[in-house]
This record gives C-alpha cells, structure tokens and sequence, in this order.
C-alpha cells in the first residue's frame, strides 16, 4: 500500500470515529453531569475537524511540483500539523479554564455513575485508534498523521482522567464532586503538552531548520567518495514533507572543464539520491580548490 492510501485511510477512519465518539460522550457527559465528559467531548469534536485539516494536507502533499511550486507541496503537511497541534493547545485551554471555573464555583451535583461504563469504552476504542494511526504514521512516514494519531491518545489521556475524577467523585460522595473538574484540569495540561512537543518539528520544518547531524554526515561522506571530488565544503539541508533538499559546494581541481564538472555534479547527485532515497533533490555548486599560498 502506497504511503497516500494509508495516510488517507488512516485519517478518515479516524475522522469517523471520532464523529461517533464525540456523540456519544457529549450526551452521556450532559445526561450524567460529569463536567469531565463534556469536556472531553469538546475535544473530540475538535478532533474531527483537526483529521479533515490532516487529510488535506497529506493531500495536497502528495501533489507534484509545478509552474507556482517548483519545489513541491511537501510543506502541506507541516502546516497541517501546527493547525492540529495549536488546536489541541486551544482544546486544552479551553478545558482548563472551565475546569477551574467549576472548581471555584461549584454546582453541587455529582457526575453520575453510568458515565464511566461510557469511558472505559472510550478509552479501549481511543487506545486502539492511537496504536493503528501511529503505525500507519511511521509507516508512511508523515508528519500530520503522527499528530492526528497523538489526538487519539489524547482523548485516551482525557478520558482516562475523567473517569479517575468521576469514581473520587462517586466514592467520595458529598463534598468531592470538584474531583471531576481536578481531573479534566489535569487531563488539559497533558494534552498541552502534546500539543506543544508536536507542534515544535512543525514549526522546525517549516522554518527549515537543519535536520539532524548525521544525515548530513551522510550526505557528505556519500558526496565525498564520489571520484573527482576534492573536498565538500558546504551542505545545506532542508526538510520538505517527507523528502529533502539539499544545497552543496563542492570543491574540485581548478583545471577540470565545464563539461567536466557537469558530470561530475550529476555524478555526485545520482549518488546521494541512489544511497539516500529521501533525498529529492540536491543542487550542486563547484568551486575550485584554493591554491596555497607558498
């Protein structure tokens, strides 16, 4: 299966069972006043809407580069992913500041117990959804689809707080129905977090931050063996969806001729890209030795 079709089917199975799930916890949540449930519906919601920003994204990725975008779309999927991951930042404050306004004003009336027969669902189902989506995420190696499938172990994190707030609330009886609130406050700052450690690698991409050193180190010692090269003395490294791009000087003997170079620049092109297929492409400047001064 090619790495569009499990992208796809990834995020649409996603987007459906979230549109379901959400449901559900929202009217159990309403019918079983837990505070915790609604709120953790909420975030459900936005994640049906963060799986469509997703399966666009891996879309117009998949695109091939044209007249307006020479270098391709891969970037589409970067910008998908800071939209889900300032999203689940949104959810997550959203969920923090009713949780402490019902912490500070209390209604006095506890969630009910069938609610958590509702989580305990949730979270076998969530729990499920998280495993297949990452797998298929590492799979086709995309971006978006890694932070669609953290939405889902998301709702498992939020979930799972709810029911702890829920059966304090319930065990704990008068008194103790804050403990729902306390949960989904602590459910909120988890998924801030994940929020926020992937929306970072978006944000490096689409600034075009270096990638790691040893892929550069590859790069290089690739380059670097090819037959006539003399030194690599410059490589730049970008990251464009799943692939890269890469800028390179290399250093050749001043008497070579333009013909010369030429062929020797596809040369080490060829090479880099044989040896390292995530590499799309790799612009080469020649530059000739520098003489020593005697």
């Amino acid at each position: 299966m090619d790495r569009l079709r499990r992208s796809l089917r990834a995020t649409l199975l996603g987007m459906a069972a979230n549109t379901l799930l959400a449901a559900g916890k929202l009217a159990a949540g309403v019918a079983g006043r837990s505070h915790a449930l609604t709120a953790d519906a909420v975030e459900s919601l936005a994640d049906v809407f963060s799986s469509i920003v997703v399966w666009r994204g891996v879309v117009v990725a998949a695109a091939p580069e044209d007249a307006d975008h020479p270098y391709g779309h891969g970037k589409a999927e970067a910008i998908a992913s800071a939209l889900v991951s300032t999203m689940l930042l949104l959810a997550a404050g959203g969920i923090a500041v009713h949780s402490v306004k019902e912490i500070l004003a209390p209604s006095g009336e506890g969630p009910r117990a069938f609610t958590l027969a509702v989580l305990f669902a949730v979270v076998v189902i969530k729990e499920g959804l998280f495993r297949f989506v990452a797998r298929e995420a590492a799979l086709a190696e995309s971006l978006a689809v890694e932070t669609d499938a953290w939405h889902h172990r998301s709702d498992v994190i939020t979930s799972l707080a709810a029911a702890v707030g829920i059966a304090i609330s319930l065990i704990g009886g008068k008194g103790y129905e804050s403990a729902d609130d306390v949960a989904a406050l602590l459910a909120a700052a988890i998924i801030a977090w994940n929020g926020w450690r992937l929306l970072r690698p978006a944000l490096d991409e689409l600034m075009d931050a270096a990638p790691d050193a040893g892929l550069v180190r590859q790069i290089r010692a690739v380059a670097g063996a090819v037959r006539g090269v003399a030194a690599i003395e410059k490589c730049i490294v970008r990251k464009s969806g799943r692939h890269y791009l890469v800028d390179m000087h290399m250093q050749v003997e001043p008497e070579m001729t333009v013909r010369e170079g030429h062929a020797l620049a596809h040369q080490v092109k060829d090479g880099v890209r044989a040896a390292l297929p995530r590499v799309r492409d790799v612009l080469v400047h020649i530059e000739p030795v520098p003489r020593r001064s005697v």
